[in-house]
């Protein structure tokens, strides 16, 4: 005591308890982060409630969080069989985060998180469609109403929340260029309107010929709904939205995604995987890597080429070539 003292690291004792303290510092960061986050936060750090929330904060040891990421892998309490690693992982994240900031504040002598090894990821294969099957995806939809939504999805890598939430004030179609500059989330299944995902996600995106005309054909389409509607029009100036002006609710549009490419017979994939098709076409087609990471929001290159590995094999040996190539 005496050292510590000394040393400035003396830490009083207090009995609250882990979870009094879980509840204490999601409120502080409530303002400080995305909902989708505060809600990813909340829920994973529940489960450490219901394993260890009855436990003294000083009290908590690396040992008792290591033996809660095993049991949560093996069984996952509650909620329902083992936890996928990556769930863990996620959940690793917050409460070393929470522990950080308890540190910080000299509530606690250390991090016991930051000595804990969460579990390691498990990477799982990425499934996209050739280009023969995106233009195939795209004649069978043509005619669908959504099918502007699915065209800008394909050509841009976008997410789906920010396709969602884009409005036509962010969309020059003469200069071919949009602003993404906010999405459209669901907490607690409730749409939220929140922050790109990054600050590298806050970009501009030049668009193709062939996208603005679809753009283009969509809005007028879109002005005929609304004099349609008339009062019942709801005037958000979005993009993609029903046929009275409301927003669309991403799970739904994530839907009407699946049952449209079934109808069309190509490979079932999930909507994200549309994002992960134009990445690799991209790579594939010798786009530079920090052109595609930049495109696609995320916040380093090294993210990227990590995801897309797969395509890296064909990009070494198109290098190989190409280089040989030039001094014969």
């Amino acid at each position: 005591m005496i050292r510590t003292l000394g040393e400035g690291t003396y830490v009083a004792r207090d009995p609250e308890t882990l979870e009094e303290w879980i509840k204490r510092w999601l409120v502080t960061m409530e303002p400080k982060v995305r909902s989708s986050t505060l809600r990813d936060y909340s829920n994973g750090l529940g489960r450490v409630s219901d394993r260890l929330g009855q436990m003294p904060l000083q009290a908590l040891r690396p040992l008792d969080i290591e033996e809660m990421y095993a049991a949560l892998l093996k069984e996952g309490h509650r909620y329902g069989g083992g936890l996928a690693p990556k769930t863990v992982r996620n959940l690793h994240i917050a409460l070393r985060r929470s522990l950080a900031d308890a540190h910080r504040l000299g509530l606690v002598p250390r991090n016991v998180a930051a000595l804990v090894r969460p579990p390691a990821p498990v990477r799982h294969e990425i499934t996209t469609w050739s280009a023969d099957e995106v233009r195939r995806f795209l004649g069978a939809v043509e005619q669908d109403r959504l099918a502007p939504a699915y065209r800008l999805l394909a050509a841009t890598g976008m997410r789906r929340g920010e396709a969602l939430g884009l409005r036509w004030a962010n969309v020059d179609l003469d200069a071919a260029r949009i602003a993404v500059n906010r999405s459209l989330t669901v907490v607690n299944d409730e749409m939220v309107w929140a922050s790109p995902k990054t600050s590298r996600s806050r970009r501009s995106l030049s668009l193709d010929a062939e996208t603005v005309a679809v753009l283009r054909a969509h809005r007028r389409r879109q002005l005929e709904e609304r004099l349609t509607a008339g009062e019942l029009w709801q005037d958000d100036d979005l993009v993609f939205c029903n046929e009275t002006g409301k927003a669309l609710h991403p799970d739904r549009f994530t839907r009407a995604f699946t049952s449209a490419a079934h109808r069309a017979g190509v490979t079932p994939i999930r909507l994200h995987d549309l994002r992960h098709t134009w990445a690799t076409l991209a790579l594939e087609a010798g786009i530079h890597p920090k052109v595609v990471s930049e495109r696609l929001g995320h916040a380093t290159t090294g993210i990227t080429l990590y995801i897309y590995s797969h395509v890296q094999p064909e990009l070494d040996a198109h290098a190989a070539t190409a280089v040989a190539e030039l001094f014969g």
